[in-house]
């Protein structure tokens, strides 16, 4: 059994079972909460398309607790955590928190999936905000088991480490923001590049099938393996100190061209970048990594081959 024991999933879709199946192979005692007896009734179904999925990707080998589920969160007794995974609009959400903080009386971590919502905008009052924050999955949680833990104004440091600790006991890799920002960081960087990507098409510079290649078959296979910052560090030589002299300006020119602001890198930023992917890598085992990347990416690209010839 996980140190942690009970969560209540509020919403029966594709997130909110993914979720479900993952905390019950975790050994939680999972409920998930769902008005629409349709979507309760899909629930069997839904978990165990995840489950399979899971143990195709190698995860969770144990068959799990048993998923209950109820059409009011009033039939369930208060809970370690809750995670609210409905409708993407505010309404919704501010109505659904309001019977959360009222049904808990501030004993449950209350979390929503939103996608870009933050916590603020649905529980406005900061002083209901002490056990509430955004934790925002990539997708399928069921498979991507990263996530990110976005604390509201009033949200207590204490609520952030628990919240923490119970996602890291259930599987997944939390990573905290120290605060909210508009659309999170996961949407953040996908709009960067989404921008830039419907920006090229309009000007007629590539055709969208060409622009999807050059991501798929170059940028993709090493974001599978690498970040931006590993990326620039092992593209490089001299690392990404390196990187940002030579390329740099280029970029900041890229982004003063689309009228962006604070295109700039300054030296005290990339020191700062430099720093942490010392510590994480040194400079001495720089070419080691890039030996691990280039035989990760062979045995990637060969399994990939597969599965694309399959589709096609």
């Amino acid at each position: 059994m996980a140190e942690f024991g009970s969560v209540a999933v509020i919403g029966a879709g594709a997130i909110g079972t993914a979720m479900a199946s993952v905390f019950s192979v975790h050994g939680w005692q999972v409920t998930i909460i769902d008005p629409a007896d349709e979507a309760r009734d899909r629930v069997p179904a839904l978990l165990h398309q995840h489950r399979e999925a899971m143990l195709r990707a190698g995860f969770d080998p144990e068959p799990g607790t048993p998923v209950a589920t109820e059409a009011s969160i009033d039939s369930v007794p208060v809970v370690d955590l809750v995670i609210e995974a409905g409708p993407e609009r505010l309404d919704i959400k501010r109505r659904l928190f309001e019977d959360l903080l009222a049904w808990s009386g501030g004993q449950a971590i209350l979390t929503t999936m939103s996608s870009a919502i933050p916590m603020s905008e649905i529980v406005p009052d900061p002083e209901k905000q002490a056990n509430c924050l955004v934790a925002h999955p990539a997708n399928p949680p069921s498979l991507l088991r990263v996530l990110e833990l976005v604390p509201a104004p009033g949200t207590s440091t204490a609520t952030m480490e628990r919240a923490r600790q119970m996602f890291g006991a259930a599987g997944f890799d939390p990573i905290e923001l120290t605060r909210e920002v508009p659309a999170f960081v996961f949407n953040r960087l996908q709009s960067a590049l989404l921008r830039e990507a419907y920006r090229l098409v309009a000007e007629g510079v590539i055709e969208p099938n060409d622009l999807d290649r050059l991501v798929r078959d170059g940028l993709g296979p090493r974001w599978a393996l690498s970040g931006p910052f590993e990326t620039a560090d092992l593209n490089t030589a001299g690392g990404i100190r390196a990187h940002a002299e030579r390329l740099g300006p280029a970029y900041a020119a890229i982004g003063r061209e689309r009228g962006e602001t604070d295109c700039d890198w300054p030296d005290s930023l990339v020191s700062r970048v430099e720093a942490e992917r010392r510590e994480l890598v040194s400079e001495d085992r720089l070419d080691e990594r890039r030996k691990w990347r280039q035989n990760a990416l062979a045995d990637l690209l060969a399994a990939r081959r597969k599965l694309l010839a399959d589709w096609t």
